[in-house]
């Protein structure tokens, strides 16, 4: 006989950990396309070969219409009283993720001899289909997170297992990806090198005539040739595509939404209005430093991407394993999380969370120590310790993001006397991709002040670019985790006792288990 299982006092399936897996399943999905984004800028600029410049600005320019679509998706969520048989949230998400299916490949076309006009317009609308359909399936499952349950703890319990899922669905495409798509460029006898004139039969650091197989030395660089096989990129987020829907189904199926969709107070008597919606998110002090938070992840963090990978393409020759080098530094995140119940009960999710970006700073100061060193071996484990003292200092942050702006819409209940999951949470993702945006975008300007010159690729570039893309990395680490401190020590406003007296006045639940 087939169990029943355990009812609530409203009738519903009781929390568990069926929602907690099937809501990490969910950013798995997201973080399927996700994690693409960073391979955006790699691939068009050595690639495809476009100018920084150009391409510094079509980044920018569907970065912003990406931002500005995410409240006008939020807002329509939040005002679409029909009724779905699968419900309201789990129909955005489903369209979202059918859309995903194919839309993560539509920005990786690969035309390298094509007109740069042509190479223009395949970027903007690829890159727009592709957003938009990610727009349509993550502001939905944010927003969800409110919904799932009314119990503050549980919400922490979905925050930190969504970040178990983000994680996870990084890791697999961070460590893999580089390793499909960078390829050792061996001598075969022609002595030919991609991207360089000239033949090349003797290794440039022993003079020694090359044996065929042997790995090719750039001689203006002095380390391993790899080259970027950039049809690779297209198939392989295909298959991103499917497993991202098979994890986005998963969560439809499994999870329970127990708050009444559209039941959340609202305010009858005035007609919705986004500017009021905005203003109020400007007052929301919990949602402005949790948001300024996240820009600063996003503005360090994911703009150093592309100056990461190019650091490890010419500085230390090791293209392919710069993903496994990055997940290395971001494993102490899992650290916190069996310990994260205790922690954010003696302290505070706020409290914990400023401690840790102070530890980020630190990590962040290792990491511009590294350039100073000759030995490219110690550069490289010195790098790798700042990686992980950074990433120690990001564990409880990461574990609770979630739950913080789950808190924060509660606080524009607390205040305003509306919820509005969809807009609050869309404003925040407003924010957050216009860091991505605006992020890369000096980036990829910076990166041709220091001297890397798109023409030549990776594999054209001279010792002394190669060595300031280093600078580059470590300087947007540090920078990361000082807008982080900013955020979340002086803006974000509800600690422990705040929290405790905003939850007594709302009538939440307070079970902090994980």
């Amino acid at each position: 006989m087939k169990k029943q299982p355990q009812l609530d006092a409203k009738g519903y399936r009781k929390f568990g950990m069926r929602d907690k897996l099937a809501y990490a399943a969910g950013d798995f999905g997201c973080n399927m396309s996700f994690a693409l984004k960073g391979t955006v800028q790699t691939f068009w600029l050595v690639y495809m070969t476009m100018e920084l410049g150009l391409l510094s600005l079509l980044l920018l320019a569907v970065q912003i219409w990406d931002a500005i679509n995410d409240p006008l998706i939020g807002t329509l969520i939040d005002n679409d009283k029909r009724n779905y048989k699968m419900g309201k949230y789990k129909t955005y998400i489903f369209i979202g993720a059918c859309g995903l299916l194919v839309a993560g490949a539509a920005v990786f076309l690969p035309f390298p001899n094509a007109d740069v006009i042509v190479k223009s317009i395949l970027f903007v609308l690829g890159y727009i289909v592709w957003d938009a359909c990610y727009t349509v399936a993550n502001v939905p499952y944010g927003s969800m997170l409110s919904l799932v349950t009314e119990d503050v703890g549980e919400r922490a319990q979905l925050s930190t297992w969504r970040s178990i899922g983000s994680m996870v669905g990084g890791m697999i495409p961070g460590i893999i990806l580089p390793m499909l798509i960078w390829q050792n460029v061996l001598y075969d006898g022609s002595g030919k090198i991609p991207g360089l004139e000239g033949e090349y039969h003797n290794n440039p650091l022993t003079n020694d005539v090359y044996q065929i197989g042997d790995q090719m030395i750039n001689p203006l660089t002095g380390k391993d040739v790899q080259l970027l096989l950039g049809d690779r990129v297209f198939w392989v987020a295909l298959i991103m595509g499917v497993l991202g829907f098979i994890a986005f189904w998963f969560m439809i199926k499994k999870i329970t939404i127990r708050v009444d969709e559209n039941s959340v107070k609202a305010n009858e008597t005035q007609k919705f209005n986004v500017f009021v919606a905005f203003k109020n998110f400007m007052r929301n002090r919990p949602a402005v430093g949790a948001t300024l938070a996240a820009m600063g992840m996003f503005l360090g963090m994911q703009s150093a991407t592309t100056a990461n990978t190019i650091m490890f393409a010419t500085y230390f020759g090791k293209a392919s394993l710069s993903g496994v080098v990055q997940m290395v530094g971001f494993l102490p995140m899992f650290l916190f999380m069996p310990f994260i119940k205790k922690i954010v009960e003696k302290y505070g999710k706020k409290e914990a969370s400023v401690f840790g970006t102070i530890v980020s700073i630190i990590g962040g100061v290792i990491m511009m120590i590294f350039p100073i060193i000759k030995n490219i071996n110690i550069a490289l484990v010195v790098y790798m310790l700042g990686l992980v003292v950074f990433g120690i200092g990001m564990g409880v942050y990461t574990c609770v993001s979630w739950a913080m702006m789950g808190d924060a819409i509660d606080y524009n209940e607390w205040k305003f006397g509306t919820r509005e999951e969809g807009t609050v949470y869309s404003l925040h993702s407003f924010f957050r991709k216009l860091a991505q945006g605006v992020g890369p975008s000096i980036v990829l300007l910076i990166m041709g002040v220091l001297g890397y010159n798109s023409d030549l690729g990776t594999i054209g570039q001279n010792a002394t670019t190669a060595h300031n893309m280093c600078w580059l990395v470590g300087g947007l680490y540090l920078f990361s985790a000082v807008l982080q401190f900013i955020g979340l020590a002086v803006i974000y406003n509800l600690d422990k006792n705040t929290l405790d007296r905003m939850n007594a006045d709302l009538g939440r639940v307070q079970n902090t288990a994980i």
